[in-house]
């Protein structure tokens, strides 16, 4: 598998950013931002990051925790609470804005740069597709749907209806963390947007995914088909 490395960005506020990312072998079909759970890049998202660009994506991962360290611990649940709440749309849009601006210098056209998130990170997707023009957009199981996450991140009901490129939502029910009835309405907010939404539900997938290796081979074959079909 190609490997993953990980750079530092200084960003023009005088803060750092730190990338995590893995290029093609070959020809570079486009990029994707990859927005990591809400424990951070840790070794499960490196492998995506990977798994991605064996596909021919250049891929980036930004880690949104500006406190990361090169060999991150696994943290402790209340410090993985603390950091999800000081989380904010300007925090996750500056970010996400410079990795797509490493994606164009190294030649990605904006109409080729797609964004996918999980948990924490689909929750922050669908915040930065619904303000920025991407070719397109993948959530897998972010909350947040009518409560916000965060005080500084708006409800996804309130925010998806802006979205201006195709966006789809993988949504896992088991265990009852993201409610079907939010799910739902997340779906009828969605039809309302001026670009193409899928949403889709599995009721054997925990929010994660983790809890059925069928359901979670089934969102990942549709999340890359949905970047074959609309990253062009």
């Amino acid at each position: 598998m190609i490997e993953t490395r990980t750079d530092t960005l200084a960003l023009t506020d005088g803060t750092r950013l730190r990338l995590t990312f893995a290029e093609p072998e070959n020809v570079v079909r486009g990029g994707i931002v990859v927005l990591h759970e809400d424990r951070g890049v840790t070794e499960r998202v490196r492998i995506l990051v990977a798994a991605l660009a064996e596909e021919g994506w250049l891929t980036v991962a930004p880690h949104l925790y500006h406190e990361d360290t090169d060999h991150e611990a696994d943290p402790a649940e209340e410090d993985v609470d603390e950091r999800v709440r000081g989380l904010s749309g300007e925090s996750v849009l500056n970010d996400t804005d410079a990795a797509f601006v490493w994606l164009s210098d190294r030649g990605v056209t904006e109409d080729r740069q797609g964004i996918m998130g999980f948990d924490i990170g689909g929750t922050a997707a669908l915040v930065v597709a619904s303000q920025r023009r991407l070719g397109a957009a993948v959530t897998v199981g972010g909350d947040g749907i009518v409560t916000p996450v965060s005080t500084e991140l708006p409800p996804l009901v309130e925010t998806v209806g802006e979205v201006s490129c195709p966006w789809l939502g993988l949504y896992g029910e088991m265990g009852g963390r993201i409610p079907t009835e939010e799910i739902e309405r997340l779906r009828a907010a969605a039809s309302g947007a001026g670009a193409i939404t899928d949403v889709v539900r599995y009721p054997r997938a925990d929010h994660r995914f983790d809890a059925d290796p069928e359901s979670a081979e089934e969102a990942w074959k549709r999340a890359r088909n949905w970047f074959d079909l609309h990253l062009r």
